[in-house]
């Protein structure tokens, strides 16, 4: 396992993170059996992850529970990162959702705890104070923001400092390398991507985009004629990313390499990514992620990889939230 330095704190996490909104279940992930979530969060511990993502709104904190259950006795080991909703932005809300949030995981405090999404209409500089009172008190250590695109991420570093912004990313989304990954890069934020698989589609397990069911088929990539659960209302871009995959496929068959793992290996080979944010339901595929830490892709790899999507990348532009179209977009 590979370990970087977390913005400018003095945290080192792993290059892979283990994602904990799957082993919540629920209707977007299916049943989910407790024993096998625990046993795949001690994998992780046992392959050298020592980073976990969560969030109050996984499975209304069933899955900051889990990872309670799972870490008693093991605090020094492990890297604990949870989020506070958009709608608990206030200090009063902000400080009952964070005592909610050390409940469930029955720790004392939290090592990053994120804003989940901007809220415009309560003033930034009220949370922050909150987020600095909380880590006085020592219940968090750091705060992140998740989805806070350049403006947003301006206002916030004009006011306090992020160690980390938590951001979609991935080869079929690289909407953040147009101006929020520079500025990350000038003030030493560090990035942690999330979905880097696109929900599935970048492990090959889909043989065409049609395949891909509903449930996983809600961003800017599909047409909101076709898909019933998009919210952006437009076109997509579905021929550039059958095209996308089709050439990525390719690539990952010549070199005799796996498709997934591939797609992790090439985020961690950009400017100011941290850590790759990679959800696992069980130990298989913890070890699965945790394998792509090893691949060190050659730069010919890289380069095909990156003009491969290059199109795709064009077309979907530089709106950082991978949901809403340009005028609605959450991230600004």
């Amino acid at each position: 396992m590979d370990y970087r330095k977390l913005g400018k704190s003095e945290l080192k996490v792993s290059a892979i993170c283990m994602g904990c909104w799957a082993i919540a279940g629920g209707n977007v992930w299916g049943p989910q059996d407790e024993a096998e979530a625990i046993n795949a969060l001690h994998t992780a511990v046992d392959v050298g992850i020592n980073f976990f993502d969560s969030a109050e709104g996984y499975g209304a904190g069933h899955s900051e529970e889990l990872i309670g259950k799972a870490f008693k006795g093991m605090r020094d080991r492990v890297i604990l990162a949870t989020k506070v909703s958009q709608g608990n932005l206030r200090p009063e809300d902000l400080r009952a959702a964070c005592e909610q949030s050390l409940k469930n995981l029955g720790m004392d405090y939290i090592d990053i705890y994120y804003i989940h999404w901007p809220n415009w209409n309560i003033p930034l500089a009220d949370t922050l104070g909150e987020m600095g009172r909380l880590k006085e008190e020592g219940k968090i250590r750091f705060v992140g923001c998740s989805n806070f695109g350049r403006r947003d991420l301006t206002d916030l570093l004009a006011l306090q400092r992020a160690e980390v912004n938590q951001l979609s990313y991935s080869l079929l989304f690289r909407a953040i390398e147009y101006d929020i990954v520079p500025l990350c890069q000038e003030h030493t934020v560090g990035i942690a991507t999330y979905s880097p698989l696109l929900h599935g589609i970048l492990t090959g397990k889909f043989p065409t985009l049609a395949n891909v069911p509903d449930e996983r088929a809600r961003t800017r990539h599909f047409s909101a004629t076709s898909r019933p659960m998009t919210r952006h209302g437009g076109s997509g871009a579905e021929p550039e990313t059958a095209a996308a995959l089709t050439q990525i496929r390719q690539i990952c068959d010549e070199a005799g390499l796996p498709m997934a793992q591939v797609a992790l290996a090439w985020i961690l080979k950009q400017p100011a990514v941290a850590t790759v944010i990679a959800g696992a339901r069980n130990p298989r595929q913890v070890q699965a992620n945790a394998a792509a830490v090893a691949l060190n892709l050659s730069d010919d790899i890289v380069t095909a990889l990156t003009a491969a999507t290059d199109p795709l990348k064009a077309k979907l532009g530089p709106n950082p939230d991978m949901w809403e179209n340009d005028a609605h977009s959450r991230m600004r």
